[in-house]
């Protein structure tokens, strides 16, 4: 027997941040968390900024534009942190 298993991609719905998960909603219904430290951007951003989103490429992630972020459900879903840039050395 033949059994094709075909993989839904995922796409966010909506979002939800509080002082310490990212929560993505999927129009799968499922739910994913992850760390807030995940995005040190959105860790040092106002309440404000992180409020500020827009859902893109037909729910293939989240921008935040008053800080430039990004963030896709695919990193969400297979432990992609976004990685802090390296300070110059001197």
């Amino acid at each position: 027997m033949n059994t094709a298993v075909k993989l839904q991609e995922a796409r966010i719905k909506g979002i939800s941040i509080n002082e310490d998960t990212i929560t993505a909603y999927l129009v799968d219904g499922r739910v994913i968390s992850v760390p807030l430290a995940w995005s040190w951007r959105l860790l040092e951003a106002s309440p404000a900024q992180r409020a500020n989103y827009e859902i893109i490429g037909d729910g293939e992630g989240v921008h935040w534009p008053a800080i430039d972020e990004d963030i896709s459900a695919e990193g969400m879903l297979y432990g992609m942190p976004a990685p802090r840039p390296k300070k110059p050395s001197k």
